[in-house]
């Protein structure tokens, strides 16, 4: 065991944030630790690393343990120095070594005693044992797979934003492998490709991990157990964020029905007691049942948390058929060359996701299909459309002497006060929070109002750059839920896959100064690049007994004339064509399906049907019907996407 927990309580002055609450670290765990804004994982955190004392219980850890802790305190840190220097400072024993060898290096120039020698031998040794000689290569590994590249390893840190900062920091703590390593939000910094790098790098961790995210993604792929703090307890729970909502909404069950089946005794007991309290042959009877009701551990109702508040999304005017068209747009800023003669077009209904590394023009591509960015080429805006947009620099345009209630009733949105009151519920804003001035919230509070204000906008176009950042999992989910339930179309920035897997319809990567766009969910874009790596991958070499090299993947050759490659590409495209044709068609009748059985469901919802037996027998008819020529189209819909994404492929080979 690393670290044992046990019994502890800690307050904040008056409050209460963990109370008696146990837990027990192993080698080889990866947990998650969650719970809502202001419940204490961080609180949590650093009882852990020694912060903070328990009032009460006893934290107990093994011999000799290191732990890391990476949190936002970290950016108090500053040097001049480069970020290759700055990670090594995880080295710190290697690094002493390094220059203690130096130094006898230069004394041996002009002595050579045994004693020196000898202290030049041990320190070669010890320094080997470090691994010293690859510190600078592991190093440049890991700040390379977290996004810079080999040029940036020489800039000095004090360069680099805030975000950047935070890396080069994150890189120097799992440089130092720590027996605990704690990360409290370590995706908040970090672009997609540079996620899968540390998901890849912690799958192989040796020591402990705790997390403290809210990207359900990272959180189901890195984690074997979540640890919830809830009603001032840790609840445990084994598995990934999947596992754990599964089993608490059974748990959650069991202890509603067992906190019912107590009140049932209670009151029954209660009557007894009130019926016969005065009557002398009962009396006794009745006080030894009061003291036993006195005496019983009451079970708590079950707490459903945030009440559930939608979020909903109003469209003034329903635009063209064509939102916008970008042709020949070239943008770059001075050799960095963001787009190159691309081409592109946003249509009603499209819900599109820019994904990619940082640095690769997401957000300059959505500021100039905003119209708030200079490029060369030609943007053209479709008929009715009314934009909203929002991003990081828009918190500029929020007033700062209005309160935050105020500063939405002036959006013009004709909510009621109460409305907005929800809305701002919905994004943290809670009580007497509504009435904070906007010049004394902090960045990401101003941003959640930013976000509110866009949501209320009755715009039939939005675009949103990062709108997950400061939010929690409630919140994220809300938003979900109300971008699903959308009327209009947009265009996103999110390095949370979880809210891109739930929102997004197309998916557009910008590739060597051009947009690709694939048709299709998250899910289905990451299955599809998979094919594309697979197809593309080098063939392996197998030894040929004859002797020589044959690979793998080469065909044996034929004798035969073999059709021109022309020829054959040109009857792909033919295919592929009459295939995507095919799609279209099948898209267009799930569709007409799924509208169809949200009509009867809506029906069959309505008491009124029941009353009339030969109607409600014909809508559930046809309900049936619509079931099985949905799953029909289902199946034809998958089947037609395997067939065009393998002769896509077979196109790029």
């Amino acid at each position: 065991m690393l670290i044992a927990l046990q019994d502890i309580t800690f307050e904040f002055g008056s409050r209460v944030i963990l109370e008696e609450s146990s837990w027990h670290i192993e080698p080889g765990d990866r947990i998650g630790l969650i719970g809502l804004n202001g419940t204490g994982k961080s609180t949590l955190l650093r009882i852990i690393n020694g912060e903070y004392s328990v009032s009460k219980g006893s934290v107990n850890k093994s011999k000799n343990l290191s732990i890391g802790f990476f949190n936002q305190d970290l950016l108090s840190f500053e040097t001049d120095e480069s970020i290759l220097t700055v990670g090594m400072m995880a080295f710190g024993k290697a690094l002493e070594l390094e220059k203690d060898i130096e130094r006898i290096t230069k004394e041996l120039e002009h002595s050579q005693t045994d004693e020196l020698l000898h202290e030049f031998s041990d320190k070669l040794h010890e320094f080997e044992s470090l691994d010293g000689y690859n510190m600078k290569h592991k190093t440049a590994q890991v700040l390379e797979g977290l996004g810079f590249s080999t040029a940036d390893l020489d800039r000095p840190y004090s360069q680099f934003s805030g975000g950047w900062r935070m890396r080069v920091l994150l890189a120097r703590l799992i440089l130092q492998q720590p027996d605990v390593l704690m990360l409290d939000e370590p995706t908040n910094h970090l672009d997609l490709p540079s996620i899968e790098w540390l998901e890849r790098y912690l799958t192989s961790y040796n020591g402990a991990v705790i997390i403290v995210s809210h990207d359900r993604f990272f959180l189901d792929r890195m984690v074997n157990g979540i640890v919830e703090v809830y009603q001032q307890q840790l609840h445990h729970y084994s598995g990934n964020y999947s596992d754990y909502e599964v089993e608490k909404d059974l748990r959650r069950e069991m202890q509603q029905r067992a906190y019912e089946n107590q009140q049932d005794y209670i009151r029954q007991q209660e009557r007894f007691i009130e019926r016969f309290k005065a009557k002398a042959s009962k009396a006794a009877q009745a006080q030894s049942i009061a003291k036993r009701l006195d005496k019983l551990e009451r079970i708590e109702q079950v707490d459903n948390g945030p009440s559930k508040i939608r979020i909903s999304f109003s469209v003034d005017k329903m635009p063209g058929k064509i939102l916008a068209t970008l042709s020949g747009v070239s943008k770059s800023f001075g050799n960095n060359v963001i787009l190159k003669n691309t081409s592109a077009e946003i249509n009603r209904g499209d819900k599109i996701a820019l994904i990619g590394a940082n640095g690769k023009g997401k957000s300059t591509l959505l500021r100039i299909i905003a119209g708030e960015e200079s490029f060369e080429g030609e943007r053209t805006p479709g008929h009715n459309v009314v934009t909203s947009f929002y991003a990081q620099h828009q918190l500029e345009s929020l007033d700062l002497n209005s309160e935050i209630l105020d500063e939405l009733k002036n959006c013009g949105s004709g909510k009621t006060e109460l409305e907005l009151r929800q809305l701002l519920g919905c994004f943290l804003f809670t009580g007497d929070d509504v009435f904070k001035k906007i010049r004394i919230l902090s960045g990401g509070e101003k941003a959640r109002v930013a976000l509110a204000k866009t949501i209320i906008s009755q715009a039939n176009f939005l675009m949103l750059d990062e709108p997950t950042n400061h939010l929690d999992m409630n919140s994220v989910q809300m938003l979900i839920d109300a971008l699903n339930k959308y009327e209009g179309s947009l265009v996103l920035v999110s390095h949370d896959r979880y809210f891109v897997s739930q929102t997004a319809n197309k998916i557009w990567e910008i590739v060597d100064g051009e947009i690709k766009e694939f048709k299709g969910t998250y899910a289905e874009w990451e299955e599809w690049k998979k094919r594309m790596a697979a197809n593309n991958a080098p063939a392996t070499v197998k030894s040929n007994p004859q002797g020589g090299n044959t690979t793998a993947a080469e065909p044996k050759k034929e004798t035969k004339q073999e059709t021109p490659k022309g020829a054959i590409n040109k009857e792909v495209q033919r295919e592929l064509q009459k295939q995507q044709k095919q799609f279209s068609n099948v898209e267009g009748q799930l569709a007409n399906l799924k509208a169809r059985k949200a009509e009867l469901e809506g029906t069959m919802s309505s008491p009124d049907i029941y009353q009339d037996k030969n109607k409600f027998a014909s809508v559930e008819a046809e309900y049936n019907d619509v079931l099985k020529f949905l799953q029909r189209a289902e199946q034809q819909y998958e089947e037609l996407f395997d067939k065009i994404m393998k002769l896509e492929a077979s196109l790029t080979n």
